[in-house]
């Protein structure tokens, strides 16, 4: 049996702690714009997700 998530933010990956807290979702912080966007890409990869920019240096990954 397979699971389907749909619509679901599955990670947040940010160089900015300040702007992101709490949740129930992983949180990656990154060095800077450069390994946010490694991290984002990798992980789209892997968790088969889509990355959306907020544009305040902070990426979140969803399931459509």
């Amino acid at each position: 049996m397979q699971t389907q998530f749909i619509n679901d933010i599955v990670a947040i990956v940010t160089t900015s702690p300040e702007t992101v807290g709490g949740g129930g979702v992983p949180i990656f912080y990154a060095a800077d714009p450069a390994d946010r966007e490694r991290i984002a890409l990798y992980l789209s990869r892997i968790l088969n997700a889509m990355v959306h920019d907020l544009e305040n240096g902070t990426y979140f990954l969803s399931h459509h």
